[in-house]
């Protein structure tokens, strides 16, 4: 069973949430970056000034879906076992369950989309490279 009282719980919760959040996030990020340096170099230059400032918005972005459910969107609880904390997933609220939504479109689904299509624009510029320099 969970041994602490319920602030501990959301704080524990909201570090999980927060952290997870921000690891997809910066994946998805650097897939991004990542494409844009080896599909198109012209643009992949400018982002290397602006590393800073990229890692900050993915700190934002994923503060503000982990401190969602601080602000009543959402709420944090035990997990049905009782050991640990997390998202109360399932809470049975018009808000929760919009959260719920937000969180599974816009920090998973739409990460995942942006991955695929990143490292698949990838290989695809990699293997009409190599095309063309066996050509030649």
């Amino acid at each position: 069973r969970w041994l602490f009282d319920q602030a501990v719980c959301t704080l524990y919760a909201f570090c999980g949430v927060l952290f997870g959040l921000c690891s997809l996030t910066s994946l998805t990020v650097l897939s991004a970056v990542c494409c844009l340096k080896v599909c198109y170099p012209a643009y992949g230059k400018c982002w290397d000034v602006h590393a800073a400032v990229l890692l900050l918005c993915v700190w934002v972005y994923a503060l503000t879906f982990a401190a969602a459910p601080l602000a009543e969107w959402g709420s944090y609880g035990p997990e049905p076992y009782g050991t640990a904390c997390c998202i109360t997933w399932g809470a049975s609220s018009r808000q929760a369950t919009l959260y719920i939504l937000a969180l599974f479109i816009f920090c998973y689904l739409l990460p995942c989309l942006l991955i695929l299509a990143s490292y698949s624009l990838i290989l695809w510029t990699v293997w009409v490279s190599r095309r063309a320099v066996q050509q030649h």
